[in-house]
């Protein structure tokens, strides 16, 4: 009878099992003004660059704490961060998108018409080409210049969450296990 229910103990912790280390996942979060802009969860890579260096660091993050990263050489307390260095999409770069496809665009359909639909030869008109030279001239430049950093301080802030957390979104990332 114990054996049973010994075995029966150990198949309800093996089931079980996978959903603690789940509930126990933390997340890395900048935040400016309640807004998230980037979340690292264990295992992510983590480039940075500490307080009164100019040497950018880039390593993993193998755990979080409440007060500091550590990484797979040293831990990095948040208050001696300068710097955290990843890629960010702006709407700039999304309105400088919409105004190139609009440029190109605009010409493209001006010459089919021309030589499709009319049946004239390929030409230039002047309207057409000021708007579209102006919407590639401007929209280019707008979609070109990315921020690759932030600096860390007032009003962004780091910070580890965990899932009671309202900037906690679960690991969408599939598992090889």
């Amino acid at each position: 009878m114990n054996f049973l229910r010994l075995i029966r103990y150990l198949f309800l912790l093996f089931l079980l099992s996978p959903l603690v280390s789940a509930f126990g996942q933390k997340q890395l979060v900048v935040v400016k003004r309640e807004n998230v802009l980037l979340r690292l969860s264990e295992g992510d890579a983590f480039t940075y660059k500490p307080k009164g260096s100019t040497q950018v660091h880039e390593t993993y993050v193998r755990q979080l704490t409440e007060i500091a990263v550590i990484t797979h050489r040293d831990t990095v307390p948040f208050h001696m961060i300068d710097r955290i260095y990843f890629r960010q999409r702006k709407f700039y770069n999304t309105i400088g998108s919409a105004l190139v496809i609009f440029g190109g665009g605009l010409f493209i359909i001006d010459q089919f018409n021309e030589v499709i639909v009319n049946g004239r030869e390929p030409g230039l008109d002047d309207n057409v080409s000021r708007l579209s030279a102006g919407a590639l001239a401007l929209g280019i430049p707008m979609m070109l210049i990315k921020k690759k950093s932030q600096r860390i301080r007032h009003p962004v802030r780091l910070m580890t969450v965990d899932r009671r957390s309202i900037f906690y979104t679960p690991d969408r990332r599939q598992r090889i296990e």
